[in-house]
């Protein structure tokens, strides 16, 4: 390892999930968002995930006010699982910004409840505005599981 390794700015992709229980549930209310719609378009959402493969440039997804120098983040994986009455977003990056993940899974609850068509994802990420896409999901639901680098040997 070199001498300088910073946890946080050497990492080469982090990799989050993001829990929606379908259903009011005690054991799961600190862990998931708990939202009573049991009828999301899973195919649709997962549609919208392809679209951001597309993209690099994710400012439409941002906190307003952030201090970014850039808003390019390279997705590497995305893609929406339903296991009973629990639905997992998995996401990978090279990067994120602050707010990005809980502001895309908002827009895709819009997508998966049919509020917005997935193609309109493409249109939300030009516009480059945040007013452009969806309510950011609860912070609740949302965690960091893999972080990779590459080591010297």
């Amino acid at each position: 390892m070199k001498s300088d390794f910073h946890a946080r700015f050497d990492a080469t992709f982090r990799t989050y999930e993001y829990y929606i229980s379908l259903e009011k549930n005690p054991f799961t209310q600190d862990f998931a968002w708990q939202f009573r719609k049991p009828d999301f378009d899973i195919e649709n959402m997962n549609k919208a995930c392809k679209i951001l493969f597309e993209y690099e440039d994710f400012g439409s997804f941002a906190k307003v006010g952030g201090d970014n120098k850039t808003n390019l983040c390279k997705i590497y994986k995305a893609y929406w699982e339903q296991n009973g009455t629990e639905l997992k977003f998995t996401i990978s990056a090279n990067r994120f910004l602050r707010n990005m993940v809980r502001a895309i899974v908002g827009t895709m609850v819009d997508i998966g409840s049919g509020k917005i068509p997935p193609e309109d994802l493409r249109k939300i990420i030009e516009t480059q505005n945040r007013n452009s896409a969806g309510s950011s999901a609860p912070a609740k639901g949302l965690f960091l599981v893999d972080v990779g680098y590459e080591w010297e040997g």
